[in-house]
């Protein structure tokens, strides 16, 4: 499984610039030209960060943000806002509020978006790779307490291996 970025504005031209920023790094850059279409988009797909214009018709991008942050499945997803405006502490308070990681002003630093996402990225797979070693841990630790039901058994058969269960103890039940 691959990371994917989801990229929200309403100017196709800073989408296209967004894929082209992101080029090289090792995701998937998913481009919407919606609030709505981030919105099922998300429905679909896990992202590991979402890029979102603060200003678009219809749904704006504080007004999106804060639909995903609402949901059990996305609220854990950093969004960073973009925004052309110029820094307004207000704008950036409400774009924090409605659950940010960061608020940029364009023109901004293709490098510093570029680290940014590369270090949500990075923190999205390690989070995989953690929870595909909890649900292998999970099935080793279902397997060990079969193993023993079965070694614990009266059986005959199993008397012979009794030594077994001194080996598989400390991995097993107390």
């Amino acid at each position: 499984m691959h990371a994917k970025v989801l990229a929200v504005d309403d100017r196709r031209e800073n989408l296209i610039a967004l894929e082209a920023i992101l080029q090289g790094l090792p995701l998937e850059t998913v481009s919407v030209t919606s609030g709505e279409e981030a919105l099922k988009k998300l429905l679909i797909d896990d992202y590991a960060v979402i890029l979102l214009d603060a200003h678009m018709p219809e749904m704006d991008g504080f007004q999106t943000a804060e639909h995903i942050k609402q949901r059990e499945r996305t609220r854990h997803i950093p969004i960073i806002f973009l925004t052309a405006v110029q820094y307004d502490t207000h704008l950036a308070f409400r774009g924090y509020q409605a659950g940010a990681v960061d608020y940029l002003t364009k023109p901004f630093d293709p490098w510093i978006l570029r680290s940014k996402v590369a270090v949500f990225v990075d923190l999205w797979r390690i989070n995989v790779e953690l929870t595909e070693r909890a649900s292998e841990c999970g099935t080793l630790r279902a397997a060990i307490d079969e193993a023993l039901d079965v070694l614990e058994s009266d059986s005959p058969d199993h008397q012979k291996v009794g030594l077994a269960l001194d080996v598989l103890r400390p991995y097993g039940r107390p």
